[in-house]
Parts: C-alpha cells; structure tokens; sequence
C-alpha cells in the first residue's frame, strides 16, 4: 500500500444515541462531571444533541450526547446507542481522495460543516461491492483538526520540533 498522505490525529469525539438525552446527562454531566459546552439541533440530521467535553486545550475529547427530534424518521440517532466515532484528521480532502482511491465507502453527504464548525465527512458503516472497505457497522467521522490542534500532536509526537 502506498504511503498514506494525511495523519489521524487522534481523538476528536464520541457520539451517544438515546431517546431522551436527558437521561444521558444525568450519567455523563451530573455522575461523570463532563461541561455541557453547546448544543445542535437538525432536522435534516433528526437530531437533538448536547456537546460536552472532557480534557483541554487541543487535547479536548466531545462527547455528543444525541437524541433523535423524531423517534419514527431517520436517521435513527438513537438506534446505535455508540452512535459514531470521530478522528481528527490533519488534511480532510486529501485523505477523502486517497480513501476513495482505495475503495473505502463514504456515507452521503460530502465534506460539510460540522455541528461544531468543524469541516467533516462520514465512512459509511457498511461497505458495497464498488468500495469494499468501510467502518463494518461502525459509523466513522472524519474531522478538520484546526491549525492549533495539528501542532499539538505533531509537538507531542516529535517533542522539539514545529511543524
């Protein structure tokens, strides 16, 4: 396999399904002490969500806690209580064109904004016949890490140098 031209970066979030989010804070702000720091709201995307963090700095971990606006309509962000996993990546479209390339399957929708502004993309869950890699039943969030968040991981991984 080629040389991969882009880095996963590390962990950028967790995004958690239920009915009612509420009783998602109860364990994951009122029990575990995470900060509720936004919240989205998307019809196209039947979605209700809280965004909490954990960590600081460019080292800071969302965890999305969701609930669907309408329990009957898709997506069914409540159906997959570990609704999808997001990684920072280092240089979005470059790694979407070299995934492709390689025939992992990406989920509708493109490279767009993010309910926490930053740009993101989905691997789908499952894979086809044309693209054959995908996130075997796990939904895959691809997200821009912002300049700051480049530079602490390449600092933390070559102590010393700047990239």
């Amino acid at each position: 396999m080629s040389q991969r031209p882009f880095q996963v970066l590390g962990l950028q979030q967790i995004a958690i399904g239920g009915t009612d989010k509420r009783r998602l804070k109860t364990l994951w702000v009122d029990m575990l002490g995470l900060e509720v720091t936004g919240t989205f709201t998307s019809e196209k995307e039947n979605v209700d969500e809280d965004i909490c963090t954990l960590g600081a700095g460019p080292f800071k971990v969302e965890v999305d806690l969701m609930q669907p606006l309408d329990i009957d309509k898709k997506p069914a962000v409540h159906t997959t209580p570990l609704n999808h996993v997001g990684l920072w990546i280092d240089d979005l479209p470059v790694a979407v064109e070299w995934l492709t390339a390689k025939g992992v399957r990406f989920a509708p929708g493109g490279i767009r904004k993010g309910a926490a502004g930053f740009d993101i993309c989905f691997l789908h869950p499952k894979s086809n016949e044309e693209f054959p890699i995908a996130g075997e039943g796990v939904l895959i969030e691809l997200v821009q890490a912002p300049p700051e968040v480049v530079k602490a991981f390449s600092q933390l991984a070559h102590p010393g140098q700047s990239r």
